[in-house]
């Protein structure tokens, strides 16, 4: 069994690509709701406008998923905290970002705070600092289909055209800060 983590700050896309991975017959478990129906849950934090998840308990509640004999995708901002074989990281340029969090409600230090993640390469640097195998795809201008293919490609060992670094958004930091 391989256990690989889809993450990226919200709103690059994973929840998309994560609908396009199960209708290719992949088993794709969405972390956030996994989290909720397993009480995992911590404290809410009202100045980071979110729940505290304590990452240790999440990854040892995922123990079992080692027994698996095939592929499972864990979906969700947090899966590179999991215990995995590898991680692949969804990027997407901020302005895109900016709009979609917009459009789904966020108040505007909230969106600032994700578009400035991005921009930073928060989880990127995160994940690579779990010492996992970590590939990165720029979802920005690619269709749901060429996600897809794309995140295949890394499941599938395919990696050369995604290591690490291959995205930067410097350009726009005086946009965002």
């Amino acid at each position: 069994m391989t256990l690989f983590a889809l993450t990226g700050t919200p709103g690059v896309g994973k929840t998309t690509i994560s609908k396009g991975l199960r209708a290719k017959g992949y088993d794709v478990i969405d972390l956030h709701q996994y989290i909720v129906d397993n009480g995992l849950l911590g404290s809410f934090d009202k100045k980071m406008d979110s729940f505290n998840v304590d990452t240790c308990a999440l990854s040892g509640s995922l123990e079992h998923l080692k027994n698996k004999e095939h592929t499972v995708i864990l979906d969700g901002h947090l899966a590179h905290f999991v215990d995995c074989d590898t991680i692949i990281v969804i990027r997407c340029a901020p302005s895109v970002i900016y709009e979609r969090l917009e459009r789904r409600g966020y108040d505007h230090e909230k969106i600032l705070e994700n578009v400035q993640a991005e921009v930073l390469d928060v989880i990127l640097c995160e994940s690579i600092d779990t010492g996992l195998p970590t590939f990165e795809i720029d979802c920005t201008s690619l269709t749901v289909d060429e996600s897809v293919e794309r995140t295949e490609d890394i499941i599938h060992k395919k990696t050369n055209d995604y290591q690490p670094g291959n995205v930067n958004w410097t350009e726009e930091m005086e946009k965002w800060f």
